[in-house]
């Protein structure tokens, strides 16, 4: 049985970080799209109204938060947001019918509170718009310098 090197696994971890985030943000902006606008499935228990707490706040965190996580823009702090919406769901919606996730139907919430919090301790990894933006700038004035 051969093992992976170490180097080899920790020169994968930035696309493996990416390609996580991406799929985490891409599944929670469905979410909150389904909410809004009620289409991929719909919305359970139906739309809410513009503004209602918390169920329309929600859903926009949801959106937005996914969408700027999924493009790796503002990654970190769309994260914590996101993370920080899904204990808020988890207890306050979800806790109150049994102790388990298993047993009161917050599995996602759980599962997403944690993985948002887990890409806004680690970062974007590869493919981030953030990234992109960051060097974009030093290469503006690196061209200008030298014009």
């Amino acid at each position: 049985m051969s093992v992976i090197p170490n180097s080899t696994v920790d020169s994968a971890r930035p696309y493996v970080v990416g390609l996580s985030r991406i799929a985490i943000g891409l599944l929670f902006s469905c979410h909150g799209a389904a909410t809004l606008f009620d289409v991929l499935g719909g919305a359970k228990g139906g739309t809410p109204a513009a503004f209602a707490w918390p169920g329309w706040y929600a859903a926009v965190i949801q959106l937005v938060g996914g969408v700027l996580v999924l493009l790796g823009l503002g990654t970190r702090i769309a994260a914590l947001i996101c993370s920080g919406s899904m204990a808020y769901a988890y207890f306050s919606v979800h806790q109150e019918h049994a102790l388990w996730p298993i047993q009161n139907g917050g599995d996602a919430a759980a599962l997403f509170c944690w993985a948002f919090l887990l890409i806004a301790a680690t970062g974007p990894g590869a493919f981030a718009l953030d990234a992109l933006l960051a060097r974009r700038p030093a290469a503006v004035t690196t061209a200008s310098a030298t014009a």
